[in-house]
C-alpha cells in the first residue's frame, strides 16, 4: 500500500513519541527503584498466611517476656519478610497444630516437625531447615543410669509424635524398657524428676536448652542421628507458600542470616540463675492476668448462652409435647454423654472440616462450654420445676389462672429458689472447665501457665500460682453469687 509523505512523516513522529515515552517510562521506573535488590512480585506477595506451631518446644518455639520466639519463629518471620508475605502465628501445641492444618484452620505448620515417610502421605514438606538428633537424659541426681544397657525393666518417656519417641521405640526391645509418651518437654522432664520415668529421650537442642535452664536433668548419651525438620502444608495445597519458603530459606542460608538465627539460640549461654518464688510471681503475673481475663470472658459468654439454652430446653423437658421433650432429651444426652474435651476438638477441628468454614478459637471455646453447660442447666431447670409441689399448680389453675400465668406467678418463683445453688455450682464448674480449652490454643489462664513453665521449667511453682488465682477468683465469684441469691431470693 502506498503512503504519502505526510503519512510517512506522521508515522515517524508517532514512533519517535512512543520510543521517547517508553524511555521516559523506564527512567521513571528506575527512579522509583533506586537499587536492584527490590523483591520481585511473586504469587505470595502481600498474602497473609496463618501458621500453626507448638507451644512448648524451646529453643524452636517458646515465649519470652510474653512474646513467641525461637528458631522456628525467627525463620518463618524472616522468610516471610524476604518473600513479601505476612504470617499470623497460632500457638496450638504440636498435635493440635497438625489437626488444625488438616482441618484448614491454618495454612502451614512449623513446629520442629520431623520429615517422615508416614507424614509425607498427608503433608507436603519444604526443604529441610534443621538436621536434628536424639539424646537421653536422666535426673541430675541419678548415678545408676549411664547408658541404654541400664534401662532394662525401666520406663522412659518421650514426646508424643517426636523423633525421640521413634528412636526410643526402635531400641526398646533390644534393651528391655517401656516407652510412654507425653505432650511436651517440660512435662516429660518433670516426670523424670518425679521418678515416674528413669530417663527421657528428646531432640538434642531442646534437651540441651532445658539443661542449661536448670531443668534438673543431665544428658548421659551421645547424640544419635535423627531426621530433619521441615515446614509442612496440606498435601496438594498452598504450593506457592511452600515454594516461597524454600526460596526464602535458600536466601537466608546464602546471606548468613540462617546461621545467625541458629547461633542466637544454640550457642551455649551462661547458665540461668533461678529467681525466687516472688521473682517468678512478678515476672509471670502480666501474662497470667491476661489469661485470667480471657478465662472470665469465655466463662461469662458461655454462662449467658447456657442459661438461655437451659431455660429453653428445661421447659421443653416438662412440656406436654412429646416432640419437645424428645428434642430436649436428645440435646441433653449428647452433651452430657460425651467428654468436654472431645466436644472442644470437634467444634474447633471437626466442624470446619465438615462445613469448610474456619472458626476462631474463642467462638469454638464458647460454643463448647455453652452447649455443655446448657445441657446441665436444662436438668437443673427441669428438676427445679418438678420439685415444686404439684398442688401449687393445681391451686393456681383452680383459681382460674392459665398455665403460663400459673408457671410465672406460682411455680417459677419457688423453682428459682431451688435452682439457684445449682446454677452457682454450674457457673463455678464452667469457669474451671475453661482450662480444657488450652488444648485448642485458647490463651486462658492454664494455657499461659503452660507457656511460662515451658520456658523456665519451674512447673510446680508456676502451677501453684495458677491454682491460687483460680482459687481466689472462684471464691470471690461464689461469695458474690451467694449475696445475689440472698438478696433476690429472700
Amino acid at each position: 500500500m502506498n503512503m504519502s509523505r505526510a503519512g510517512k512523516l506522521s508515522v515517524a513522529v508517532t514512533a519517535l513519541l512512543a520510543l521517547a515515552g517508553g524511555f521516559v517510562g523506564v527512567s521513571a521506573a528506575t527512579a522509583s527503584q533506586p537499587n536492584s535488590h527490590v523483591q520481585p512480585q511473586t504469587a505470595v506477595t502481600g498474602e497473609t498466611y496463618v501458621i500453626g506451631t507448638d507451644t512448648t518446644f524451646a529453643p524452636f518455639e517458646y515465649r519470652k517476656d510474653g512474646e513467641l520466639t525461637g528458631i522456628d519463629m525467627d525463620l518463618i518471620r524472616d522468610i516471610a519478610a524476604n518473600q513479601g508475605f505476612n504470617v499470623e502465628i497460632k500457638s496450638l501445641g504440636f498435635d493440635a497444630a497438625l489437626q488444625a492444618l488438616q482441618s484448614n484452620q491454618v495454612d502451614g505448620v512449623i513446629a520442629g516437625m520431623s520429615i517422615t515417610d508416614e507424614r509425607k502421605l498427608v503433608f507436603d514438606f519444604s526443604d529441610p531447615y534443621f538436621d536434628s538428633g536424639v539424646q537421653m537424659a536422666v535426673a541430675d541426681t541419678n548415678t545408676e543410669i549411664t547408658g541404654y544397657a541400664d534401662l532394662a525393666g525401666e520406663t522412659v518417656v518421650a514426646k508424643r509424635g517426636s523423633e525421640g519417641e521413634t528412636f526410643a521405640n526402635s531400641i526398646k526391645d533390644e534393651y528391655g524398657f517401656t516407652v510412654k509418651a507425653l505432650a511436651d518437654s517440660a512435662t516429660m522432664y518433670d516426670d523424670v524428676k518425679a521418678g515416674n520415668s528413669v530417663a527421657v529421650f528428646d531432640d538434642y537442642p531442646v534437651l540441651a536448652y532445658g539443661i542449661n535452664q536448670n531443668n534438673g536433668l543431665k544428658s548421659v548419651t551421645e547424640k544419635e542421628q535423627g531426621s530433619s525438620y521441615g515446614f509442612a502444608v496440606n498435601k496438594g495445597q498452598n504450593p506457592e507458600l511452600l515454594a516461597a519458603f524454600n526460596t526464602g530459606l535458600a536466601e537466608l542460608k546464602s546471606n548468613g542470616d540462617y546461621q545467625s538465627i541458629l547461633d542466637k539460640y544454640l550457642e551455649q549461654p551462661a547458665p540461668v540463675a533461678a529467681s525466687g518464688f516472688f521473682g517468678l510471681l512478678s515476672d509471670s503475673l502480666p501474662a497470667l492476668m491476661k489469661g485470667l481475663g480471657l478465662t472470665l470472658l469465655a466463662t461469662g459468654l458461655s454462662i449467658l448462652v447456657a442459661l438461655v439454652l437451659g431455660v429453653l430446653f428445661g421447659f421443653c423437658k416438662v412440656s406436654e409435647s412429646r416432640v419437645l421433650r424428645g428434642l430436649a432429651s436428645i440435646y441433653v444426652s449428647i452433651f452430657r454423654g460425651t467428654p468436654l474435651l472431645v466436644q472442644a476438638f470437634f467444634f474447633y477441628f471437626g466442624l470446619p472440616q465438615l462445613t469448610g468454614q474456619p472458626i476462631d478459637v474463642l467462638t469454638a471455646g464458647v460454643l463448647t462450654l455453652s452447649l455443655n453447660a446448657g445441657a446441665y442447666m436444662t436438668e437443673i431447670v427441669r428438676g427445679g420445676i418438678q420439685s415444686v409441689d404439684p398442688g401449687q399448680t393445681e391451686a393456681g389453675r383452680s383459681l382460674g389462672l392459665g398455665y403460663v400465668t400459673t408457671m410465672r406467678r406460682v411455680v417459677l418463683p419457688q423453682a428459682v429458689k431451688i435452682m439457684t445453688p445449682s446454677f452457682i455450682n454450674q457457673f463455678v464448674m464452667t469457669l474451671k472447665d475453661t482450662s480444657l480449652l488450652a488444648v485448642i490454643g485458647f490463651a486462658e489462664l492454664t494455657y499461659q501457665g503452660q507457656q511460662i513453665y515451658a520456658a523456665n521449667f519451674r512447673t510446680g511453682e508456676t502451677l501453684l500460682i495458677v491454682a491460687a488465682l483460680y482459687f481466689i477468683v472462684i471464691n470471690l465469684l461464689t461469695m458474690l453469687s451467694n449475696q445475689l441469691d440472698k438478696r433476690f431470693n429472700k
